[in-house]
């Protein structure tokens, strides 16, 4: 029976571009969203993120075990804020890229998103009736921002938003342009039919 229901689903699974998979049924419409798969950056993130955290260990067994003047105990520990932030950064990145996805259904009532790695997230779900002004987050293209978000040391550059009870909530990591309008179409049009079904 699960083996069944399981290629059910991939006979009714369809595809925007190479990164976005989506079942659309009478009851809610499932939407995968997967981070880049380019394997050069895995490999290159992967061997940093390894060096980065070898660099740590060996200058947290060196503070503890050899003697050092307070200049260099100070620089030290300096050295170590700085370390802990980029090692969260960087590994935070790296395990979204080889793990990450998110995750959007919407129902009859809700459009629920998780952003998750492996099973570990938290769904937040938002009632199709607060759900105001569905946009694409436009960024001109060639500015700093752009090039920023590009970057596979970010996880962040959504490209779609909307307004929800005073808050934006965002959504579509580094979603190509067209890509993000046809993933824009297929929500708006499916939460328009929802919030008709049920007035």
């Amino acid at each position: 029976m699960r083996t069944t229901l399981f290629l059910c689903y991939f006979c009714t699974m369809k595809w925007i571009g190479e990164r976005i998979s989506f079942v659309d049924d009478q009851n809610k419409l499932t939407v995968v969203i997967h981070p880049e798969a380019k394997g050069w950056v895995k490999s290159l993130m992967g061997a940093w993120f390894a060096m980065w955290i070898m660099i740590g260990i060996s200058l947290t067994v060196y503070y503890f075990t050899t003697p050092v003047d307070e200049d260099l105990e100070i620089a030290l520990a300096v050295f170590m804020v700085f370390w802990a932030y980029y090692a969260v950064r960087v590994g935070r990145s790296l395990f979204w890229l080889l793990w990450g996805k998110e995750l959007i259904k919407i129902d009859e009532a809700a459009f629920v998103y998780k952003k998750s790695i492996r099973t570990y997230g938290k769904a937040n779900r938002y009632l199709l009736e607060n759900i105001s002004k569905m946009r694409k987050h436009e960024v001109k293209e060639g500015s700093f921002q752009a090039t920023w978000e590009a970057s596979p040391w970010v996880k962040g550059g959504e490209r779609l938003e909307f307004d929800y009870l005073g808050k934006t909530i965002r959504f579509g990591r580094k979603v190509s342009e067209k890509d993000g309008t046809l993933l824009f179409k297929l929500l708006t049009k499916r939460i328009d039919q929802n919030i008709r079904k049920n007035k």
